[in-house]
Formats: C-alpha cells, structure tokens, sequence
C-alpha cells in the first residue's frame, strides 16, 4: 500500500485577454477497488468561475467550470491523497477466457465500448496483421503479454516527435513516440483481435526509492487496461505492470476522452501552457 500526495497545477498565460471560457478539468484520481481517494481539492483562479462536478459517462469526475468576466491568465490547481494498493495476479489455468468466449455476445454486449477502433487507435495493417499472428496458439492473455513485448521492440520513446492529436497509425510510421502514442498502439493491436481494452490517464510518481516526506516531479502518464476474463494494467511505456506508483484518473476509448484540461474560449490570439506535477509519498 501507499499512499500519495499529488499537487497538478495547469496553467495558460493568454496573449489577448479572453473573454469568455467553458472549461472541463480531469484531474481528480478515481476511487476504485484499487485506490481510495482520501482527500481532493480542486481550485480555479480567477476565482470568479462558476464551477459545477459531475460523472462522465465512463465514470470519470469532470469540474466544469465557465469564466465569463475578461482574464489574462488561467490556473487550475488540484490537490489530491490517494491510497493505492494492487497486485498484478497471473492467472490460474482457466482463469482465462477463450477467444470463443471473448467473441460471444454476451462479451460484446458487455464490452462493447472497448472493442469499436477510433481515429486515434486506429491500428496500421501491419500492426493488425502482426496482431492476428502473436495470438495464434496463445490465449488472450498470452496474446496480451506477446504484443506488449512486440511493441517494445519496435518503438522508441521520444518527445517532441509527435502531439496529441497523433494517431496510432502516425506514430507507428515514424516508430517514435510517448506514452499516448504506445498506449493507443496497444490498444488498437488488442480490439484489432478482439480483446476489450481502455485509455487509462492518470499520475505516475517516478522514484519508487523517494523516502517518506520527500517531493519529486510528478509525470502525467498514460497506459493500458485490457479485458481477459479480468480487467488487468499494463504500462507500456516502462514495460511492466501498473504499480502502486501509478495513479489512476480517468478512463477512455482514447486520449481525447481522458484529456485532463480542454474548452473553448473568445478572445485570447493564443497562449502560453505551464504544467507542474508534484508526488509526495506519505506512506
């Protein structure tokens, strides 16, 4: 078990004033059976916003907020502890489900929102193709583990190369990216064959040797959940399984579901973007 604290502040300088903005702010970790949220704040500045919270569809905790008096800047702050414990659990023999049952449909009505591709997942030929291959003679589970390690070795992690908006067949060409690039690669190769998966965003606190107290520069960090006859995490970025050091905030088909700050806005001729995460392990 552990037990962080996690301090997100993001922030816009505008060139123009703005005018008027509506505003959606993802930055609250979810409470599930793997981590509990002890305590969270979230704060707008200015501090005229009029802020509303509600559930998105996939279960993830929106502050809405609207800012209609003219502002030259906009920060939002969110402050949460959370207790995360999980195990990653190899499966028994027949704890898996069969590629017949992931096909039924009842599992398709089931999970039914993880298995249609988007424009971002959207898989290259290849990539499908080499898919279809790994799962020949291996469960899903297998299957799961063998893409993973695949993807491995044929992308690099680099920033700067590729943006939000890129989709999985963009990075697969350049075979560069960062987390969003590898995880909806994943992702598109596993509902290419069949198998439900999901676009976790979330914290990951990168020093899992920190002491007790100290502060480290946070990361905004995405990775994969996948549907096997269990829901199980993996980070393709650091090739291993979610830890106790990753912090669940929101789930989606893709990045464009789980962004943790988006609007529309007047005015404003363009700004200036200034992220900070900060984790402190205190237990």
């Amino acid at each position: 078990m552990t037990r962080l604290l996690i301090t997100h502040r993001t922030g816009y300088n505008y060139v123009r004033k703005v005018t008027l903005s509506y505003n959606e702010a993802r930055m609250t970790p979810l409470t599930d059976p793997q981590q509990v949220v002890l305590e969270s704040m979230l704060k707008v500045s200015p501090s005229s916003a009029a802020v509303s919270t509600y559930r998105d569809y996939w279960g993830t905790r929106v502050t809405a907020f609207d800012m209609q008096s003219a502002h030259e800047a906009l920060e939002v702050t969110a402050v949460t502890t959370v207790e995360v414990s999980r195990m990653e659990r190899v499966p028994a023999e027949g704890e898996v489900v069969t590629w017949e049952h992931l096909g039924s449909d009842d599992v398709i009505n089931e999970y039914g929102d993880w298995l249609p591709q988007t424009g971002l997942t959207e898989p290259d030929p290849e990539v499908a193709a080499n898919a279809l291959q790994l799962a020949t003679d291996r469960n899903p589970h297998q299957a799961a583990h063998a893409i993973f390690e695949w993807i491995k070795g044929e992308m690099s992690y680099v920033q700067g190369v590729t943006g939000v908006q890129t989709n999985a067949r963009d990075a697969w060409d350049t075979r560069k990216g960062v987390c969003q690039d590898l995880a909806h690669l994943a992702i598109g190769a596993f509902r290419s064959i069949g198998i439900p998966a999901r676009y976790i965003s979330g914290y990951l606190h990168p020093r899992s040797s920190a002491g007790i107290g100290e502060t480290v520069a946070g990361q905004s960090h995405a990775w994969v959940e996948w549907w096997d006859g269990e829901w199980r995490g993996w980070d393709p970025t650091n090739s291993g399984p979610v830890s106790d050091f990753h912090v669940s905030v929101a789930r989606g088909r893709d990045y464009r579901d789980v962004s943790p700050l988006k609007g529309i806005l007047s005015g404003g001729g363009g700004s200036t973007l200034n992220v900070k995460v900060e984790i402190t392990r205190v237990a």
